[in-house]
């Protein structure tokens, strides 16, 4: 049987490298754009079902956690985001389930609060499979 050591090896410092240069607030950014920031299909912590919630657009991600995945010949990347937003743009998002793009409802001493995750798998071109 043939033991293979992988702590040492190149992939890992690869792998680092790339996760070191990824913009993640870009990359949610940019498909939260595309979804006009409205996720469906959405069940919160108390199991409750939501047909749509439109995120705010102030909406900023954190990189939380990645992998490398291997299914067949296919490779992909698989990135956990921490969603962030402030509470007041929370409020209004839920109120009025939009934001005008030209108004910036952003106040001074507001910390970003934890609204929930998002995984986004890429391929190895780092285009979007889901």
């Amino acid at each position: 049987m043939t033991t293979l050591q992988l702590k040492n090896h190149p992939v890992w410092q690869d792998l680092t490298e790339i996760i070191e240069n990824l913009d993640a607030n870009n990359l949610v950014k940019q498909l939260l754009e595309e979804c006009f920031y409205t996720i469906t299909g959405y069940w919160d912590e108390q199991d409750k079902y939501y047909e749509a919630i439109t995120l705010p657009q102030t909406t900023t991600a954190k990189l939380i956690s990645s992998s490398v995945g291997f299914s067949n010949n296919k490779r992909f990347l698989k990135l956990e985001f921490s969603l962030l937003a402030y509470q007041w743009s929370l409020r209004k998002a839920f109120e009025a389930s939009w934001f005008p793009e030209n108004q910036s409802y952003q106040e001074e001493n507001q910390p970003l609060e934890k609204i929930g995750e998002l995984v986004i798998i890429y391929n190895e071109n780092m285009e979007f499979i889901d």
